[in-house]
């Protein structure tokens, strides 16, 4: 059954001057007129999308092999988002204040106010079952559901891509052979 996920793909683009309308044309040409593109930062490309597929993972990598071969050429895969958020993020998504969030337990940071967006799901999902006596809490969870549905399968694909088990150029499983291999600093 087919569900909707929203995320965002960042791609570092090769080195030179990228005219923006040009590369906003190339992801709409590409089939994804409804996507958010940002290119704010020097030599990183966004694009934030809502999708339907039948689960997050090949809906990501699907959407990454489609616009990467619309991208120019020498563009890989950077990131998925939503891996690690803030609480604004977070607050953001379920239509309330950071402070809503600051006043629950919340998961752990892993870094620099950074939270594990599958630790963050199962804190929440708990906190809207509130004890007996307790309220409700105010966030709409139904809300950010789409991104916290992509969340699990960006924070798999952000491995494949650290391991090299995904290619971040094609965007297609690296062969065995080279993800076994160590790599080897010489300094």
């Amino acid at each position: 059954m087919a569900e909707e996920f929203e995320f965002e793909l960042v791609f570092a683009l090769p080195d030179g001057e990228h005219d923006a309308f040009a590369l906003s044309d190339a992801v709409y040409e590409a089939g994804f007129e409804d996507a958010l593109v940002g290119t704010g930062q020097a030599g990183l490309l966004g694009v934030e999308l809502e999708l339907e597929g039948d689960e997050a993972e090949g809906t990501i990598l699907e959407a990454a092999r489609v616009l990467i071969k619309a991208l120019p050429e020498g563009t890989v895969l950077r990131e998925v988002r939503p891996d690690l958020v803030t609480l604004a993020d977070v607050a953001e998504k379920l239509e309330v204040k950071r402070q809503a969030l600051q006043q629950r337990k919340m998961p752990l940071p892993v870094a620099g106010g950074l939270y594990r967006i599958d630790e963050m799901i199962e804190v929440l999902i708990e906190a809207s079952k509130p004890a007996k006596g307790q309220r409700r809490p105010r966030f709409n969870l139904a809300s950010a559901a789409k991104w916290f549905r992509a969340g699990p399968a960006a924070r798999r694909v952000n491995a494949q891509l650290t391991m090299r088990e995904i290619d971040p150029s094609t965007i297609e499983r690296a062969p065995r052979a080279e993800c076994d291999e160590p790599v080897v600093l010489h300094l």
